[in-house]
């Protein structure tokens, strides 16, 4: 394909946006896209959550490439896209069909996202990365200008962004429901996978077809290992839950692959905070207290603390997140009957007039008081979590969390990392881009990459 008609074709996506903003396409009913308005997509990571975000962006679009390096974890995705073309390597694929993509859905372990969206980015195609955007704060940064140089349409996966749920608590907390807010405590049910542990001796031959090279990407080589051994430490843990060691999914509890529990639920529970409270910004301090970890893994559980400098007259605001069964105590505000043992996964918002509790107010009997005075609607509904990323390729004029958001979100969700591998207070700067009372820990803003995935 010639850059000319590259380029028209650009043109009619863009121009198709104004006709779908007054009459989108109805999925199922014959109701499709012309050729010229149908966006070329590749899938990168085509199994598991990689699957969902393939199908989520397919109605009304071509899939034409599909890559990933097992090649029985795409086997779902090839049976219902039978007309796209396989690949193991990333590279390959853009090689081979550079002029026939527009857009790229990356969904793969996470010290992959950036080697495949930069590649993507820097051809000119428009990209959506699975949070957390990437596996190191650098790369974020380097993301984030590359998609505004390139001008591209990027976005990251963090579907909640797009509910209404999410919505009420930002308009919720801006309009004053709970007053000043000055805490905010976030916990999670996860590491639901192995963390801590050291890594075993011994190889395994890969499964058939499995590209384990391409697997490993830009991370330090090393031996394929299928299963723990028996007698292995690991299986002692409590996080020890699956046989497998590194693939599939198990990946997030190494820090050579994944970023473990922060990283994988952070970017989902943080960014309302910065929604809401949009004069978080410049420097702030972060420590870490931890269980027991390794070179290799990260820690079985975490409590992560943010403190957040404000405008002058302001108090300073502090996150928590805590992770591995940790939680803050029991707010004296729920109501007795009220099960706090068993809520694993929640938020609390503290201000001085209340406290909510996720996107309502506790106790309850504050929530009814309050409902018939609750702010009207002041954010603009999401179409959706995919059709944003769509409809600003065809031309529609933003992308909720594009990486001019999500960069700088995964860059302070990744610093609470470097505090975890520290154990002491940081002071991050992120316009000086390094943690200024600690040069040691800015060793861990970026990663060397192993050869044929240097930048």
């Amino acid at each position: 394909m010639n850059r000319s008609f590259h380029l028209r074709r650009r043109e009619c996506l863009r121009a198709a946006a104004t006709w779908m903003i007054v009459r989108p396409w109805v999925v199922g009913r014959g109701d499709e896209p012309p050729p010229s308005h149908r966006i070329r997509i590749a899938g990168i990571g085509a199994g598991g959550k990689g699957l969902s975000d393939i199908e989520g962006v397919a109605p009304g679009n071509e899939i034409v490439a599909l890559c990933d390096a097992d090649p029985a974890r795409a086997e779902a995705a090839r049976k219902k896209f039978p007309a796209a073309r396989f690949f193991t390597d990333f590279r390959r694929m853009f090689d081979e069909m550079r002029d026939s993509i527009d857009a790229v859905v990356v969904a793969t372990p996470d010290h992959m996202h950036f080697p495949a969206a930069i590649w993507a980015i820097r051809r000119g195609k428009h990209v959506l990365v699975q949070k957390p955007l990437t596996h190191s704060i650098w790369e974020a940064r380097q993301l984030t200008l590359a998609a505004r140089e390139r001008r591209v349409v990027s976005k990251m996966g963090n579907q909640g962004q797009a509910s209404e749920e999410t919505r009420r608590l930002v308009e919720m907390v801006r309009a004053g429901a709970i007053g000043e807010v000055r805490e905010i405590h976030i916990w999670t049910d996860r590491p639901i996978w192995l963390q801590g542990a050291t890594r075993p001796d011994g190889s395994d031959t890969p499964p058939p077809g499995f590209d384990w090279d391409s697997w490993l990407g830009p991370a330090r080589a090393r031996p394929y290992v299928h299963r723990w051994p028996a007698g292995h430490p690991a299986r002692s843990l409590r996080t020890f839950r699956a046989e497998q060691v590194y693939h599939p999914f198990v990946w997030r509890g190494w820090w050579e692959f994944g970023t473990g529990a922060l990283g994988d639920i952070g970017c989902h529970v943080i960014h309302p905070i910065f929604w809401a409270l949009d004069e978080l910004k410049g420097p702030c301090s972060i420590e870490a207290e931890t269980g027991p970890f390794t070179d290799e893994m990260y820690p079985e559980w975490s409590i992560v603390t943010y403190t957040f400098p404000r405008p002058p007259g302001r108090p300073p605001l502090k996150l928590v997140w805590y992770d591995g069964g940790r939680k803050p105590p029991r707010p004296e505000a729920l109501e007795p009957h009220r099960n706090w043992d068993n809520l694993t996964n929640g938020s609390l918002y503290i201000g001085d007039n209340g406290i909510m509790l996720g996107s309502r107010l506790i106790p309850e009997s504050k929530m009814q008081e309050y409902a018939p005075h609750a702010p009207p609607p002041t954010l603009p509904r999401s179409p959706g979590h995919y059709e944003e990323w769509l409809a600003a390729i065809r031309g529609a004029p933003r992308v909720d969390h594009s990486f001019d958001e999500a960069g700088p979100l995964t860059e302070l969700v990744l610093a609470g990392n470097v505090a975890i591998r520290m154990r002491q207070k940081l002071d991050w700067d992120p316009a000086a881009f390094r943690f200024v009372n600690c040069d040691e820990a800015n060793q861990y803003l970026r990663r060397e990459y192993r050869d044929g995935y240097e930048l």
